[in-house]
């Protein structure tokens, strides 16, 4: 059986001071002797006292907590972004509580609900962006709440997320640098907003460099490195002429290397191939994976700041943070350039 916790009235008795005393001394207010309090606080660490939180926040309107949900925690990309968010939650002395909706949109409306049933003070999500009712509903509450990595149109709520078109323009102009014409893009569902974006990016470039878009050049479908697989199965595999491949992630791009040597294509001398977000075992694979770049870390990090703007009064205006991307030039792609180039 656990044994019950050390209140404070156990250190006032092992100490010899009030509890009124204790208490000054652990909630650090100011009228108290520094002497007396370094002696509650070493008598409360010895018996292993440890500060009741919820009792705390009871007395308070804030809870100084965070919800923090995320599509998918298990992608690299995600995991990147919650270490920048936990950066900041230690740094401004936040909790945060993490839920992972496994890209279900039915869980992420059921978290949202959860964590304002716990009185968190504000939601930071990365959503599955199938729905957006329930992010609405948010902003007809003014429910603080920062949307990560993705973009709603038409929807004024904070969001912080990557130049996209960008990084879609980027990878394609590389591959058509690289001589490339017949440009495979293996895209995610088009509901995403990275996805929509990076084909609009996609197109641009073509367009630019004279060569017609496609539409049946894009082949849309899940972003698992099965779905990577099936892809290449179901293009390169059956005749189509492709010479560069464009993929909506690296995890995706991950699973097309592995068809095209599974069928005897050579990467990159007979397929090109570029993936995005730069995750940390892109330079790792053979051939080590060009890719787009995100700033993941510091999404994370400054949505964490975005929200916390907000909490405390800074701000009152809806913001839309864009960060840029860069191009990382490795083996998969090469022919011109060298490795390691950032564009």
């Amino acid at each position: 059986m656990r044994k019950p916790f050390i209140t404070m009235a156990d250190v006032a008795k092992k100490s010899g001071f009030s509890i009124n005393t204790v208490s000054r001394a652990l909630n650090n207010k100011p009228d108290i002797r520094e002497e007396t309090k370094a002696r509650i606080l070493q008598i409360a660490q010895e018996i292993g006292f440890v500060k009741n939180r919820s009792a705390s926040l009871l007395r308070s309107v804030e809870t100084r907590i965070i919800g923090v949900i995320m599509a998918d925690s298990s992608n690299p990309f995600y995991s990147e972004v919650l270490k920048g968010i936990e950066w900041a939650s230690r740094k401004f002395d936040y909790q945060i509580i993490l839920v992972n909706t496994e890209r279900a949109t039915k869980n992420e409306i059921r978290a949202v609900s959860l964590l304002m049933e716990r009185r968190v003070d504000g939601l930071l999500i990365g959503p599955v962006q199938e729905s957006r009712k329930h992010i609405e509903d948010l902003i007809h509450r003014n429910y603080p709440t920062v949307i990560v990595g993705r973009h709603f149109d038409q929807m004024e709520i904070d969001e912080i997320y990557s130049d996209e078109i960008n990084g879609g323009k980027l990878a394609t102009q590389h591959l058509i640098d690289q001589g490339c014409r017949k440009i495979l893009l293996l895209n995610g569902y088009s509901y995403k907003s990275p996805s929509h974006m990076r084909q609009e990016g996609y197109r641009q470039a073509l367009e630019a460099a004279g060569i017609p878009y496609d539409p049946s050049y894009v082949h849309i479908s899940d972003i698992l490195p099965e779905d990577g697989y099936r892809a290449i199965l179901h293009t390169v595999c059956k005749g189509m002429p492709v010479d560069g491949i464009f993929c909506y992630n690296d995890i995706v791009a991950f699973g097309a290397m592995q068809a095209l040597k599974d069928n005897h294509y050579r990467i990159p001398e007979d397929i090109a191939i570029v993936g995005y977000d730069d995750i940390q075992y892109s330079g790792w694979v053979y051939p080590p994976l060009t890719t787009v770049s995100i700033q993941k870390h510091r999404m994370g990090f400054e949505a964490f700041r975005m929200l916390l703007n907000r909490l405390q009064g800074k701000r009152k205006k809806t913001q839309r943070k864009i960060l840029p991307v860069e191009l990382i030039v490795r083996k998969s792609s090469l022919h011109l350039q060298k490795e390691g180039q950032r564009v």
